[in-house]
């Protein structure tokens, strides 16, 4: 029974390869016309990407639910956990923002010929993410809450971003996830969110008063409201709101 837990974390990593694969096959189809470069349509297999984070991040949750259960928490089982969430919450997203930023460029006049210089900051937040685990790994001093943001949170925003675009059918929304400058932005803001040591809110509930719990209720509340009139859209949203609620309450945090 002690290694049912990393059974679950082995599992967290493999659902993260399989997201990478789909992202690496996305049969992406751009045809040119006098010269200008357009996009034909995005592919099903980053809205499987973004499911496999998904699964991944329920993975994630239940290793350490189980780890309790069974009373089998150790050392390896917390270095693995990072291991695997360096890949499925970190290199996995980087590959979402890599082909975000890849089908914005090949939308531009002579795109498919830009450098992948333009690219290649996507590989900034998995860098990010393997710091922020590192330094988690070595705290000393463990919490309920977090120094800078979990790599989790940042993985599950980033793989709305294609859902987003799937499912939301309005011209606007599209256009915004595949603005290359909102990309770039998107990358510098959730890589200093990460490695920064902001106290970060903590969803381990030690009872169910309002008092203690009130900036956990709060952004429960935005997640259920932004999930029934916003769908996809309510996880950028619910990942400002538990940002902001967390900066906001961070003296009751830190």
């Amino acid at each position: 029974m002690k290694q049912v837990p990393n059974l679950f974390t082995l599992l967290n990593l493999f659902l993260g390869c399989i997201a990478i694969v789909f992202m690496m096959q996305n049969g992406i189809s751009i045809y040119s016309v006098n010269g200008n470069s357009q996009l034909i349509d995005m592919p099903e297999q980053i809205w499987l990407a973004s499911l496999f984070i998904g699964i991944a991040a329920v993975v994630d949750f239940l290793d350490g639910f189980v780890a309790r259960l069974f009373k089998a928490s150790s050392e390896m089982g917390k270095q693995l956990d990072s291991l695997a969430d360096v890949v499925s919450f970190g290199v996995a997203p980087g590959m979402i923002l890599y082909q975000l930023l890849r089908l914005s460029i090949a939308r531009e006049e002579n795109g498919i010929d830009t450098s992948m210089l333009w690219l290649v900051p996507a590989f900034v937040v998995p860098c990010a993410a393997a710091w922020r685990l590192a330094r988690f790994n070595l705290d000393p001093h463990p919490s309920p809450n977090f120094k800078g943001v979990p790599v989790p949170a940042v993985g599950l925003l980033v793989a709305s971003f294609p859902l987003i675009y799937w499912n939301i059918n309005t011209v606007e929304a599209r256009e915004i996830i595949l603005n290359k400058w909102l990309i770039y932005g998107v990358i510098a803001l959730v890589s200093f969110l990460m490695v920064s040591t902001l106290p970060m809110l903590g969803f381990k509930f030690k009872n169910l008063g309002l008092k203690d719990n009130l900036p956990r209720y709060l952004v429960v509340a935005v997640a259920i409201i932004g999930a029934i009139f916003l769908q996809w859209l309510a996880v950028p949203l619910v990942f400002l709101a538990y940002v902001l609620v967390s900066l906001l309450f961070k003296n009751k945090i830190a």
